[in-house]
């Protein structure tokens, strides 16, 4: 039987994060201060998007920790606290939140688009969370629409169009020299 993993279902964006040296300094204290927390930002920096952000509920990040919620809350207390990490609720219980990390500490991608798009987010959802949970993986397949990936081309399928045409211009008639196809076989 196939173990259930908790993750993304598409990549954030990459397989690379990157740290200031300063940044990583300071992690490795808050580590040792409060390892929890830094395990919580660990996680979080390797789940975030494009956008240094995650959405995610309170449950599904604890269970991705190892934690307790209450002990979740606690550390993303301290990374509040202490800068590392935005925190934006959505809906009204605040049990999904977006945590965006702080770009001074971590990003993924082009530096300078980190905080066109505050929102644009990897977003994590745990099956257990979802109300049709018991019929995951027996709906249909949704439609697709083919999308073109970086450095593909469209090939042209099915008959199309003669292409246009234009007669010459008067005194600019093409004066091609006529070719005569050899008939193929021995010559006498």
């Amino acid at each position: 039987m196939k173990q259930k993993q908790l993750g993304l279902t598409t990549e954030p964006g990459g397989t690379w994060v990157q740290v200031e040296r300063a940044a990583m300094e300071r992690w490795s204290k808050l580590a040792v201060s409060n390892s929890r927390a830094a395990a919580v930002m660990m996680l979080i920096t390797s789940q975030m998007g494009r956008h240094n952000a995650l959405v995610v509920s309170q449950a599904t990040l604890a269970k991705m920790a190892g934690c307790g919620l209450n002990t979740l809350k606690r550390a993303l207390g301290v990374l509040r606290d202490g800068n590392w990490i935005e925190v934006r609720q959505i809906g009204p219980t605040g049990t999904a939140c977006a945590y965006i990390v702080n770009d001074r500490v971590a990003w993924s991608g082009n530096r300078d688009g980190i905080r066109y798009s505050l929102f644009s987010a990897a977003v994590l959802v745990s099956d257990a969370e979802q109300p049709d949970h018991s019929e995951l993986g027996a709906q249909p397949s949704l439609e697709r629409i083919p999308t073109m990936h970086p450095g593909e081309r469209q090939l042209p399928t099915g008959p199309g169009l003669d292409p246009p045409t234009q007669p010459p211009l008067m005194g600019l008639e093409p004066d091609l020299p006529a070719r005569v196809k050899e008939p193929y076989g021995p010559r006498d």
